[in-house]
């Protein structure tokens, strides 16, 4: 068992303050964690939501499918998601801890690292629910806080990501995080301020793009925010340490023993193998296996699986795919939705040089990242339907290559909100229960137990956000 398993073992046995959603306290508890400890715990856990959310997401933007028919994830039935809201809200109870802690040890890197935390969570929030508990919430004195505008709180995530990105490179903290030697406890970035200062940016850049739709949007202070971001692959926001493995792995793994999950779904098969665009995406050998007929087969969104589901007669999350095997990174942001991002802002402001260059560099790095061949590499980019040239670039090219870079995470299901799902091939689930694409999630029954009074009173899936519409 390596170190950072016994570190994040250790970890995980300390409690901070009361939690929004506790209902017990625990005499037995620490009342106040290491520093270290917390931000070891808070770092992993971030990203775990990102794959929780995801696990919810990727079934609305068809990158997965449901191996049963009408499956409420593909049919936008409402869904209860109380475990992944109460994953957000016990981490940002955590954070709320290590900011705190941080202040009163003048650890200010450790304070603008936990700002950065703290938008990161609040941001899957803010996209899945809109309205939530915020300012409220993390007192412990207060068990059923207000709700904050979705307004509100996107504004805050911004405020967030700015104090954080100065706070984090501020001269005369009292504390600095450790970069050197074993069990670094920032699972993220290893306790380079530079490489925060990066991820804020990008953080900046992704919030300030989801204004697409409306008269806020500004492609200037985006493509400001992308210069300020990444400038390689590697640079990314992820973690590669976990107590046992890689959630998508143990998708994988769960699926082999026939607790049946992560099943691709036609629609992204499709999009990959060529039956959409009519050319082979290579980036899928490396996302999963071929079936039992030697080809790529996805599942319909709401129809479920063709067989019994043990004879490998459709394509699955697998245990050896790049996103998917055991030590595998868990991306929050990576180099490629800032190319992307860059490239839509720059289109927006006509700039089509700079958008062309970063649409094809997005493209170039996610095959870099999964090993593909410069062969199979240049042979993708450079068919003459992704390779159209400066002039002959739109939306709809540069999402549809961001929609294949960004598999798995769960910015895609903004984009194809921001897009009106226009991906070329796109369809409705079948069996859905209703007449048009999901644009949000019901608020939780832990929610609604604890805070009812205050939770809205939201029963349409379809009802778009403030951003959306």
């Amino acid at each position: 068992m390596s170190k950072y398993i016994l570190l994040i073992s250790a970890v995980l046995t300390f409690t901070s303050c009361k939690k929004y959603l506790d209902v017990n306290t625990n005499p037995n508890a620490a009342t106040k964690p290491p520093l270290n400890g917390l931000l070891t715990r808070v770092t992993q856990s971030t990203a775990l939501n990102a794959f929780r959310v995801s696990n919810i997401t990727s079934y609305y933007v068809q990158y997965l499918a449901s191996p049963n028919p009408a499956s409420p994830t593909d049919t936008y039935e409402p869904i209860d998601a109380s475990s992944t809201w109460t994953f957000l809200y016990d981490n940002m109870t955590d954070i709320y801890d290590l900011e705190k802690l941080a202040i009163e040890l003048g650890a200010t890197q450790y304070e603008g690292v936990a700002k950065m935390l703290m938008a990161i969570n609040l941001m899957y929030v803010h996209d899945l629910w809109g309205d939530a508990p915020f300012s409220q919430a993390f007192e412990g004195t207060n068990l059923a806080p207000g709700y904050d505008g979705a307004q509100t709180l996107y504004q805050k995530i911004m405020e967030l990501l700015d104090a954080g990105i100065a706070l984090v490179q501020a001269p005369g903290s009292k504390v600095t995080m450790p970069t050197t030697g074993a069990n670094l406890p920032d699972l993220i970035h290893k306790g380079s301020t530079a490489a925060w200062v990066r991820t804020g940016n990008a953080l900046k850049a992704r919030m300030l793009n989801r204004l697409s739709k409306t008269p806020q949007y500004n492609a200037a202070s985006i493509l400001a925010a992308t210069s300020a971001a990444y400038t390689a692959v590697g640079q990314d926001a992820a973690i590669t340490t976990f107590a046992v493995r890689n959630p998508w792995n143990q998708v994988a793994i769960n699926n082999i023993g026939l607790l049946l999950d992560g099943w691709l779904s036609e629609y992204f098969v499709d999009a990959m193998d060529g039956t959409t665009f009519g050319i082979f995406d290579p980036r899928l050998r490396r996302m999963t296996d071929t079936t039992k007929f030697g080809d790529y087969r996805g599942t319909r969104n709401g129809k479920g699986r063709v067989g019994s589901g043990t004879q490998k007669e459709e394509s699955y999350v697998n245990t050896t795919g790049y996103y998917s095997s055991s030590n595998s990174p868990l991306f929050i942001i990576m180099y490629e939705e800032v190319k992307f991002i860059e490239a839509e802002a720059a289109f927006r402001s006509n700039d089509r040089p700079r958008a062309y260059a970063a649409y094809l560099e997005g493209i170039r790095a996610n095959m870099n990242r999964l090993g593909v061949s410069a062969t199979d590499r240049d042979a993708y980019v450079n068919h003459p339907s992704v390779s159209v040239g400066e002039a002959n670039l739109t939306l709809n090219l540069i999402f549809k290559e961001k929609y294949k870079a960004l598999y798995l995470n769960p910015e895609t299901w903004n984009d194809a909100r921001r897009f009106n799902y226009q991906y070329q091939g796109f369809q409705l689930p079948l069996n859905v229960v209703v007449p048009t694409y999901i644009r949000r999630l019901v608020y939780p029954s832990v929610e609604i137990s604890r805070n009812g009074a205050n939770a809205p009173k939201i029963s349409d899936v379809t009802s778009r956000f403030w951003w959306d519409q």
